[in-house]
């Protein structure tokens, strides 16, 4: 089994990517999942980067979004107007983690289980690279290592809030995909992920001794009623070839044995792929909790919270991920592939600007590298994290020159 700990630049460094670069990007990487912070309070995450980039020469450091960072990086070759940005998320999540990585999370429940740490590691590696090599280009890459993808409020709607977007043609994101084998990169053009709303639930019966439930209104049971019957929205109404993903993830009710719960809160997500199937999800959810608890003589409180669009990847911007990867890793690691259904707020730059996300694969069993995002045991293979790299650099530079692609997804 080879080892997953040794940097992969280690013996095999990336055309055109100096070594060095490299392997300060698998040590920034580590350091980020030694030390990883929730959204909005990723203070330490923030000094960290300005540190790393700062020490490859690149000034004008400035801060965005509350925790985050912005870097122009100006080429000085063949005369252009054209400036692209690129997003790297750095946010973790409130996860216990379980990977038995050597750099496992110092921080006791967050981990960094979507491979934001590698994201913010390529961001740094494709500036790094870019400012030393300002000549060989024109026109301006801009990029923003962005906070809070995963929580409120949306690191990438204050990234457009606050006018990051306002000067750039166009934006760029990578994610890690555990799906896809190690090295690969997937891009599709149209709807390439979903929007996601959340939604908070109150049920409030009537409590009793466990004994005499007929004295109340039980609001468990009426609670999980509601979770069962939520189901039937995306089973029973809903196409199955029009993207509807409704998830109960907490429920907290009742703390005796021997009393019926009077009070229970549950909350989800919903991640749809079109306006009409979100507004209709938003209506029917209503719809069927109000039913039933007035079937059982309860009440409930519904707070439906609007979150990211979902993300549009440009068909041209596709097309210029899909020629900048065969131009840097081959055309073998370059996949047409369609979208998931994970949520993303780069959806809020894709509502802005001409946009592209796409996938890196990290699939990689010799090393781990096999468990799904958010998961406890989340892995992935840093031999990947190169190509990332590659590919963004090329992409970036390929549209910095306006170079005409035809390579449509």
């Amino acid at each position: 089994m080879s080892n997953p700990d040794r940097p992969s630049s280690a013996s095999d460094p990336a055309p055109d990517v100096d070594a060095a670069i490299l392997d300060r990007m698998i040590e920034i990487r580590r350091h980020l999942h030694r030390h990883p912070e929730l959204s909005n309070r990723e203070a330490g995450t923030q000094r960290y980067l300005r540190e790393m980039l700062a020490g490859q020469g690149i000034a004008d450091i400035r801060d965005v979004a509350g925790y985050g960072l912005a870097v122009d990086i100006v080429g000085t070759g063949r005369p252009s107007n054209r400036k692209v940005a690129i997003r790297a998320d750095i946010d973790a999540l409130p996860i216990e983690e379980e990977s038995g990585v050597d750099f496992a999370s110092e921080n006791p429940g967050v981990m960094h289980a979507c491979g934001h740490d590698a994201h913010a590691a390529m961001g740094f590696a494709v500036a790094a690279h870019l400012n030393r090599s300002r000549g060989s280009f024109g026109g301006t890459v801009r990029l923003i290592f962005q906070p809070a993808e995963e929580d409120e409020p949306s690191g990438g709607r204050r990234v457009v809030e606050e006018g990051l977007l306002d000067d750039v043609d166009a934006a760029i994101c990578v994610h890690v995909d555990p799906y896809t084998p190690s090295g690969k990169v997937a891009v599709g053009s149209g709807p390439y992920t979903l929007a996601c709303d959340t939604f908070d639930v109150l049920v409030t019966g009537s409590a009793a001794h466990a004994a005499k439930p007929y004295e109340g209104i039980d609001a468990l049971t009426v609670a999980c009623s509601m979770v069962s019957e939520l189901q039937k929205i995306v089973s029973r109404e809903t196409d199955p070839f029009d993207p509807l993903v409704i998830s109960v993830t907490a429920i907290n009710g009742g703390n005796a044995y021997n009393v019926i719960a009077g009070k229970v809160a549950f909350k989800g997500t919903i991640r749809s792929g079109s306006d009409a199937t979100r507004e209709r999800a938003w209506r029917r959810l209503r719809e069927v909790l109000e039913r039933i608890a007035a079937s059982h003589g309860a009440s409930v409180k519904i707070d439906i919270h609007r979150g990211e669009p979902g993300v549009v990847n440009d068909a041209g911007m596709a097309a210029l991920i899909m020629a900048g990867a065969k131009a840097s890793i081959g055309a073998d690691n370059a996949l047409n592939m369609p979208g998931w259904s994970i949520a993303d707020d780069f959806g809020y730059y894709s509502e802005k600007r001409p946009s592209v996300y796409f996938r890196l694969g990290i699939r990689n069993e010799e090393v781990g590298s096999v468990y799904p995002l958010h998961h406890a045991r989340f892995r992935l293979d840093e031999a990947a994290l190169k190509n990332g790299v590659l590919t963004l650099v090329s992409a970036a530079t390929m549209f910095l020159a306006g170079e005409e692609v035809s390579d449509a997804p």
